[in-house]
């Protein structure tokens, strides 16, 4: 990095840590401020919020990664996001708002009892700590090691310190403000780099899109899955494995969820996840796309496919827009720690704090949320190291997402379309499935032996794994409830669809179906890009 480069990013750094303590300057910072900010939020704020809490340096590096192993077909992941956004704006953002719930274990104790909210408490905490805390200081960390050599551990100290100082401050009303201009540098320097791979693609004589298909692999400009790729991603994983890891992370995480929960109107609430659809539509051709054009520009120097990003930077930009790109790579690291930080001071203070102690003020809700954050920080600084023991980011990522997802996206679509659910069948489903998720892991994971026995004995992708989990989960969850006392229909009334197509009429006082036409629409541009890259 040049001196011009160090100084694009230093100056972001102080931008954000400015703009993430300013917006909370002269505030009096209740615990509705602090953790949901005041309800104030817009739809475009809550769209631009979840579009970069969910990307993080994982994604700018590993779907790189990806499209040069494998092709776009990794971009499934990304516009199988849309319809789980669209499930989130369409049927689950109505029940949180008109619920007027702060967290989600909330709504589950509204919907069955005190102990299922718990359970789902901890279980967020663990996928909070682990997985967008921990996977995410690790991506950072190898990242600026790799632009700056610093070490992994100094690396993910001033990381945390520069992301927890405006979190712990500021609560979500900084982490949202940020988020949004964090998307903004984000997408505008993934465009920027995009624009500049295929600027120089006349210099290995590629002209058109038939001399680019032709200089890569066989169907890695295809976004249909092919038996030729080395990722296990098959049709039946996508379609029967995504929804079950799309539907917990877009649907039932309180790190990403929040942004919903703090909507100001029922309207922003459901507008706001089908904006962040139309966004998630681009990371496919400025993230995966620029993985296939390293492949066919660098083939020969890139050795390791995780080098992919780093090295398209150092090759095709510019002195000033390095910086640019290492700050979106800064700007996706620290938005995603941020929500993630914000959600673990939110659910120990409300799910755990306040509901034991009732007589809990305001002030000390925000205080227990900011010591939580701390905690909860540090802790995540002592696992992170431990992710290289994977064979990749990605890797680690999808394990941690298969273990914890199943049991919870099984207990909300159950405990949404079907009435009859109960909370035994969701307590029963949230330990069983657990417990089944952790001996999956165990058996695969890199600690414990060379052979992965699920993944590579059975040959069972992880997606599958999540899906059967899934089932597994569906059975418990089923036969628990079938075997015990029926719920009292009247008091889960405002938690479960009155219809299973409930959730398409418009609500009172509107005079057009807005979201519904925003849904469609977003459904068919998927339609139209299906066909076109497939």
């Amino acid at each position: 990095m040049s001196l011009i480069d160090s100084i694009v990013i230093a100056l972001y750094i102080f931008v954000i840590l400015f703009v993430g303590l300013w917006v909370v300057r002269k505030r009096s910072m209740n615990a509705e401020g602090y953790f949901l900010a005041g309800h104030s939020l817009k739809w475009p704020v809550i769209g631009a919020a979840l579009f970069a809490s969910n990307i993080s340096t994982v994604h700018l590096v590993g779907l790189a990664a990806s499209g040069f192993n494998d092709g776009l077909v990794w971009g499934n992941f990304e516009w199988m996001a849309v319809f789980t956004l669209i499930v989130l704006g369409l049927i689950f953002a109505p029940f949180y708002y008109k619920n007027k719930i702060k967290t989600l274990p909330q709504f589950l104790e509204m919907r069955y009892n005190s102990v299922a909210r718990t359970c789902l408490a901890i279980l967020a905490l663990l996928g909070a700590l682990f997985m967008h805390i921990g996977v995410s200081l690790y991506a950072g960390a190898v990242v600026f090691e790799h632009f700056f050599g610093l070490n992994v551990y100094v690396s993910i100290l001033v990381i945390s310190i520069i992301t927890g100082l405006y979190t712990v401050i500021g609560g979500l009303q900084s982490v949202v403000v940020t988020e949004t201009i964090q998307t903004i540098i984000l997408v505008g320097g993934a465009i920027v780099l995009t624009i500049y791979a295929f600027m120089a693609l006349p210099d290995h004589e590629i002209y058109n899109w038939a001399s680019l298909k032709a200089a890569a692999k066989p169907d890695q400009l295809s976004i249909v899955p092919s038996a030729l790729n080395s990722s296990g991603l098959t049709w039946p994983a996508i379609l029967l494995g995504y929804p079950v890891l799309g539907i917990w992370y877009w649907c039932a995480d309180q790190t990403i969820v929040q942004r919903v929960l703090a909507a100001q109107t029922l309207r922003d609430a459901k507008i706001g996840p089908l904006f962040a659809g139309f966004i998630k539509i681009l990371p496919v051709f400025i993230l995966v796309l620029p993985g296939v054009l390293g492949y066919v520009l660098f083939k020969d120097i890139i050795t390791d496919a995780n080098d992919t990003f780093p090295v398209l930077i150092t090759e095709l930009l510019p002195t000033g827009l390095k910086g640019l790109m290492a700050a979106a790579l800064l700007a996706a690291l620290m938005s995603t720690i941020a929500a993630a930080l914000n959600s673990a001071g939110t659910l120990v203070s409300i799910d755990i704090v306040k509901r034991n102690r009732p007589n809990t003020t305001d002030r000390q809700q925000v205080r227990i949320g900011r010591i939580t954050a701390v905690i909860v920080m540090i802790i995540a600084i002592s696992w992170s190291p431990l992710i290289s023991r994977f064979n990749s980011i990605f890797e680690a990522i999808n394990i941690l997402l298969t273990v914890i997802s199943p049991p919870i996206t099984t207990v909300f679509i159950w405990g949404l379309f079907w009435k009859r659910g109960n909370h035994q069948g969701a307590i029963a489903t949230f330990i069983g499935g657990f417990l089944l998720g952790l001996v999956v892991f165990l058996l695969d994971f890199p600690i414990i032996g060379d052979s992965k026995i699920i993944t590579e004995g059975l040959g069972v992708s992880f997606m599958m794994q999540a899906w059967w989990l899934f089932v597994c989960s569906s059975i418990i969850f089923v036969v628990a409830s079938l075997l015990t006392t029926p719920p009292d229909y009247k008091k889960i009334e405002s938690c479960t669809l009155s219809s299973p197509l409930a959730f398409l009429k418009k609500e009172k006082g509107e005079s057009t179906n807005m979201p519904l036409i925003l849904a469609v629409i977003l459904i068919l541009i998927m339609i139209v890009l299906y066909n076109l890259f497939g």
